[in-house]
């Protein structure tokens, strides 16, 4: 998808001429992280960073933006500073598809502030929307075991934002997508069934389903449901599978799309077997979630293969992640934004993120944010109760930001989704179950160094009073 400079808010620029006009072009830091885990769970996946390194590397304004840019009354030196506008800053992040927590930097810009302004409004919207469904798709991997997980969500998506989320879902476990363009884009397996529609357009439903497994016999799944499930659909798909045997091909699959799932698969399964037709997986869909899986697997449904749509690539329930983008640093001096909500409140500083390992190799449930100057930690503060602490010198320290971008120019080798998934499935086991649980998962710690603590506290008695 082609992204220019112009793929931001208006009030990026407006204070961008202001900057401009009046202020030296300082360095600033910004801090991009989210103030609570998506559908009351215990973790989040991130996701979108290679995306948003790939555009920065080339982002820029076009002819067609800079013409309309003029019509809006910015003054001409601030245009000519925009036709040549790059970002040129550093970035510092998590390993995209790791483990990740609220209230504590995921990922720090540090840059000219025009720059490290203009790209916020991209960045947020790429990171958060990717992160919330790769955690959702997360989510579902977990309850669906080791069954097979489709993508068939692009025609229910928003808008274009289906071609991230198959992206985002591949990385939270899924294992293909029906969405071709970001097959093709990102190298996800493709997989397809048929619709309802293909059925109803012959006369006879029989020879629906023979015409097609002859003209597509590879990966063949014949959609069962669109009269009758059990009395006219399967006895047609195992008649199909039986000719298709005689021709030395395999039917892979029938698709559940309606009805009582549990029950029909149940018997579907048993009717397959008797018909020396156990190959033959089952494929179920309609409004899937990771409940709904959850359901399914506790009454012991033979399903091989979820297909997940509405509500995998729309985030459902929740309707967006809430992650911020807030300047920590300007000129090597500390900001802070303060707020009534006191988990509004931002941290100052440059920063380091580490997290705390036990001697299994395990997440102990505990990072450190720490000033980046400052090394590892010996204890951890609550960031707002004076009473609790926790020592960290049993534990190894994991430093979790590293330098991605130098100079606008990306220093780590690019990674696939494929590399991207297989690392979030290994960090998901380091992390203890107790945090995976759909119900009252446990809360993972966030603390800050005792230095930082300190720092942020003046500063919050400073600019309050």
């Amino acid at each position: 998808m082609n992204i220019t400079a112009a793929y931001t808010d208006l009030y990026q620029l407006t204070m961008a001429q202001v900057y401009f006009e009046t202020k030296p072009k300082g360095r600033a830091v910004f801090d991009y992280y989210f103030r609570h885990n998506p559908y009351k769970g215990g973790y989040s996946i991130f996701a979108g960073l290679e995306d948003v390194l790939k555009h920065l590397e080339t982002l820029k304004f076009s002819s067609s933006d800079m013409t309309y840019l003029k019509s809006k009354g910015f003054k001409s030196d601030f245009l000519d500073y925009l036709e040549h506008f790059s970002f040129n800053g550093q970035i510092y992040s998590c390993k995209e598809g790791d483990v990740v927590f609220p209230n504590r930097p995921i990922l720090q810009v540090e840059a000219n502030i025009i720059e490290a302004q203009i790209i916020e409004t991209f960045l947020l919207n790429i990171l958060n929307f990717q992160t919330l469904i790769a955690t959702k798709a997360s989510r579902i991997r977990y309850s669906a075991k080791d069954a097979v997980l489709l993508d068939m969500g692009l025609r229910r998506a928003h808008a274009t934002g289906g071609y991230y989320a198959s992206r985002a879902a591949a990385i939270g476990g899924f294992d293909s997508t029906s969405n071709v363009k970001a097959a093709e884009d990102y190298d996800i397996p493709s997989t397809g069934t048929m619709a309802h529609s293909f059925i109803q357009s012959y006369e006879d439903e029989l020879q629906a389903f023979r015409d097609f497994a002859k003209i597509r016999p590879e990966n063949c799944v014949l959609l069962i449901d669109t009269y009758n499930t059990l009395k006219i659909g399967l006895p047609h798909a195992i008649t199909v599978a039986k000719e298709m045997e005689e021709r030395g091909d395999k039917l892979l699959g029938i698709r559940l799309d309606s009805g009582d799932l549990a029950y029909l698969s149940k018997k579907t399964r048993q009717l397959l077997d008797d018909a020396n037709l156990d190959y033959v997986k089952i494929v179920v869909s309609n409004q899937l979630d990771e409940y709904v899986i959850k359901s399914l697997k506790e009454q012991g449904a033979p399903i091989d293969i979820y297909g997940v749509g509405t509500n995998l690539v729309t985030g459902k329930p929740d309707a967006a992640l809430d992650g911020v983008y807030k300047l920590s640093e300007f000129n090597n001096t500390p900001r802070i934004k303060l707020s009534e909500n006191i988990i509004k409140t931002s941290l100052p500083f440059k920063k380091q993120v580490y997290r705390m390992i036990d001697d299994n190799g395990m997440f102990y449930g505990a990072d450190a944010v720490a000033m980046y100057s400052e090394g590892q930690v010996s204890k951890m503060e609550h960031p707002f109760d004076i009473t609790k602490r926790l020592d960290l010198n049993a534990f190894k320290h994991q430093p979790l930001l590293e330098q991605v971008m130098k100079d606008g120019k990306r220093t780590v080798p690019t990674r696939t989704v494929a590399e991207i998934s297989e690392y979030s499935q290994s960090r998901l086991e380091q992390l203890p179950n107790e945090y995976k649980r759909f119900q009252n998962p446990h809360i993972y710690k966030i603390g800050l160094s005792s230095k930082l603590k300190v720092e942020r506290d003046a500063l919050i008695t400073k600019n309050r009073f």
